[in-house]
């Protein structure tokens, strides 16, 4: 192949009707509805916008590189053809190979300390000195420390703690305690949700990108029900200023949840994200109902805080601010402090009812090298204060934000907390159809403009900065986002 050649063009030039060794019919190939998934992750790869911005502003040698990248990994939707080539990642920026540096407002959500910190990589430098490796059936210092920091940071009783290399992994275990200690294999889980790609995760995984019928059928059991979305409230609810109003709603998202379980009648778990990443906030009191119908049924709670644990939502965990604590909770992706994969489950003790059998067994579970980078990244985040930085930044963020909406009709619903927060883009606010051609517009003007973030939903722009980030940085970021806003909806027509 030539070196140079598109990595778009390797992408559209693949035979469409070919798919994991499957030849559709020309029926589903002429029905796009069959075959391709709703966009709920990201922005579409390989859009005419994607393709004009890449063509201006990559340079040969990063279209070659693209293209080796497209030529020797598996394709997959969000993924493939990368944005970019990233040749530094430091502090709150990442930089690509040709000098650009973008202020990085998504970073996966593994960025808590930023890219880099010096701190953290001492620490690692000076484990492998020390210990680099410990076979499971050893202990080891590093992994009991970070086991113990673990439970003393997190909600409720939970002291149990197994890790894995990977959120979804982690998700995996929790459904199998779950099983094991309830007797039970059911579980409720929420539409549009995301908890990872394994088959458990995917099953539970309320997302049709993950979820593809190429690789089902998916596990037996797993219900779902309709999320917490106050501002299109899937049960038909009107909002104010995208709050509920709970005298007519009367809650009706987590009653739903009471009534599955009640019908069903032998639930193991309820498994969800306290906050969504969308990002949506629980209405209040929403929790509290669901774990009281969790207790009244004999089901677990399960809360997956991967994306917004360890103070990405001003507190440590996001559902710190319902007070309500879970039987289980799985954490991922900062906890190694966007250097080193390295996950968590934290369980009640008496939820330790399998000790015969082995619901982890995972190579790198007692990693020293892995442990000590949670650790020190724990360490980190509470000596700079930087769950409080979130919560204060967070706070002002949305601030300006609803000031950008009071002058700009494109902006249908700001909502979030502390550095989970996002903007919801609509053509009209009585109509609020979904503004994804401006969203896409948006996207790309901020990245010219040296800001990334994500777009979910088609039409929403995702914001999650790094927890270090500075007043300055959060101002030059919502200035460049309230310009593009603008000059993007001028251009369609939607000022």
């Amino acid at each position: 192949m030539d070196p140079f050649v598109d990595p778009l063009l390797v992408w559209k030039t693949r035979d469409p009707k070919r798919v994991s060794g499957k030849t559709y019919s020309k029926d589903s190939m002429d029905n796009p509805q069959a075959t391709t998934p709703h966009q709920s992750e990201g922005e579409i790869n390989t859009s005419p916008r994607r393709m004009a911005w890449a063509e201006r502003t990559h340079d040969l040698e990063t279209r070659a590189h693209l293209a080796d990248d497209a030529r020797h990994f598996l394709h997959q939707s969000v993924s493939t053809p990368c944005l970019s080539v990233i040749a530094k990642a430091e502090g709150a920026f990442i930089e690509d190979r040709q000098g650009r540096r973008y202020l990085d407002f998504h970073g996966n959500n593994v960025h808590h300390i930023g890219y880099g910190h010096p701190r953290l990589k001492a620490a690692i430098s000076a484990q492998m000195d020390d210990l680099p490796f410990a076979p499971r059936r050893f202990a080891c210092e590093p992994a009991t420390e970070l086991a113990a920091k673990l439970a003393a940071i997190s909600p409720g009783d939970l002291s149990k703690v197994l890790f894995t290399t990977g959120g979804s992994d982690a998700v995996e275990v929790a459904l199998k305690i779950a099983r094991a200690a309830t007797g039970r294999h059911k579980t409720i889980s929420f539409w549009d949700a995301f908890h990872g790609a394994g088959f458990g995760a995917s099953s539970i995984g309320g997302e049709q990108l993950f979820r593809s019928r190429l690789v089902g059928p998916l596990l037996s059991g797993t219900e779902h029900v309709a999320p917490f979305a106050c501002y299109r409230c899937p049960y038909g609810y009107p909002e104010t200023g995208g709050q509920p109003n709970l005298e007519l709603c009367r809650m009706t998202c987590a009653n739903f949840v009471r009534y599955v379980l009640e019908k069903e009648g032998d639930v193991a778990a309820v498994i969800a994200e306290p906050a969504r990443a969308v990002p949506y906030i629980p209405p209040p009191g929403f929790w509290t109902s669901v774990r009281e119908a969790c207790n009244d049924h004999g089901a677990l709670l399960i809360f997956d805080e991967i994306p917004t644990g360890l103070g990405k939502t001003g507190r440590m965990f996001a559902c710190d601010h319902d007070d309500v604590a879970p039987d289980l909770l799985v954490m991922g992706k900062a906890l190694g402090g966007g250097i080193l994969p390295i996950a968590a489950v934290l369980a009640r003790p008496d939820l330790d009812v399998a000790g015969d059998y082995a619901f982890g067994h995972y190579t790198h579970e007692k990693n020293p090298v892995t442990a000590r980078a949670g650790l020190t990244t724990i360490e980190i985040i509470e000596d700079e204060g930087l769950v409080d930085n979130a919560a204060s930044l967070g706070t002002y963020a949305k601030e300006r934000l609803n000031d950008m909406k009071s002058r700009h009709p494109a902006i249908g619903d700001v909502r979030g907390r502390g550095f989970l927060f996002g903007v919801e883009l609509v053509k009209s606010r009585d109509g609020k159809e979904p503004a994804d051609d401006l969203a896409e517009e948006v996207f790309y003007r901020c990245l010219d403009e040296g800001l990334s973030f994500k777009i979910t939903m088609g039409n929403t722009l995702t914001f999650t900065p790094p927890l270090i980030l500075t007043r300055g940085q959060m101002d030059a970021a919502l200035e460049t986002i309230d310009d593009c806003i603008g000059s993007a909806a001028r251009s369609l027509g939607l000022s």
